[in-house]
């Protein structure tokens, strides 16, 4: 098996050529660049941070709805009560749930965001 180089290496040298070819761009074509190096970014945090905040999602899910399965079939879940009014903001723990998933979410998506629930660096 091939060791070397890993997704987030290939993701990170990518990434660092678009920004150094991007200044003798075209001002489009240097924020198409500038999109595509965020993209790359984006990606690698997946790799790197989603596993972990899909687990955390379904640890919370489990509690939540009080049974166990995948994160596909437990949001799914969680969605299906949302829209039928069987849960909503007085459900326990709903709201922490959420808050947790976005969180998450946000920390793969918008690492820079600064929210009053999330650690500073």
């Amino acid at each position: 098996m091939i060791t070397h180089p890993r997704a987030e290496e290939l993701t990170e040298a990518v990434s660092r050529w678009i920004d150094a070819v991007r200044p003798s761009l075209d001002p489009r074509n240097a924020f198409l660049a500038r999109v595509a190096a965020n993209i790359l970014g984006v990606v690698a945090r997946q790799q790197q941070l989603g596993p972990a905040a899909e687990a955390a999602a379904v640890e919370r899910f489990t509690v939540l709805l009080d049974h166990r399965g995948d994160y596909a079939g437990l949001n799914s879940e969680l969605c299906d009560r949302l829209r039928a009014g069987d849960m909503d903001v007085t459900t326990p723990g709903l709201i922490a749930t959420l808050k947790a998933n976005v969180l998450d979410q946000l920390a793969i998506d918008q690492p820079n965001y600064r929210h009053e629930g999330l650690a500073q660096p």
